[in-house]
């Protein structure tokens, strides 16, 4: 299967390190939508203005998540979305914890906070 990049469009805007992070896991445009229109849950991102959502997949066994960040904002007046990343998770996270963030998506998102604050 070959992976597809997914476009920005009216209203999201893709980063290049989502699209990494995608080809990464294996995951699609089809896949992070699905977790955007029905997140088993919704929490707060780690960086200030972001949002986290997530949707388990796997067995009761061996219980897993996929999890999806993003960024809201105004262009033009209209909202749009700036997807951040995405990765799975290889258990089940525990609601309200903060879960580990890999130090790349750490860097990745105090980029984009100075780019925003300039």
């Amino acid at each position: 299967m070959q992976f597809r990049k997914p476009k920005n469009d009216e209203k999201t805007v893709w980063t290049s390190h989502i699209i990494e992070k995608m080809m990464y896991y294996g995951l699609s445009e089809n896949k992070i939508r699905n977790v955007m229109w029905r997140p088993t849950r919704v929490e707060k991102g780690i960086v200030p203005d972001t949002i986290a959502m997530m949707q388990p997949y796997g067995s009761n066994k061996k219980p897993k998540e996929i999890w999806v960040m993003f960024q809201e904002f105004k262009q033009m007046g209209k909202r749009k979305r700036r997807m951040i990343s995405a990765w799975r998770y290889p258990a089940k996270s525990k609601e309200g914890v903060q879960i580990y963030i890999p130090d790349d998506v750490m860097e990745l998102l105090k980029e984009i906070k100075k780019k925003k604050n300039h």
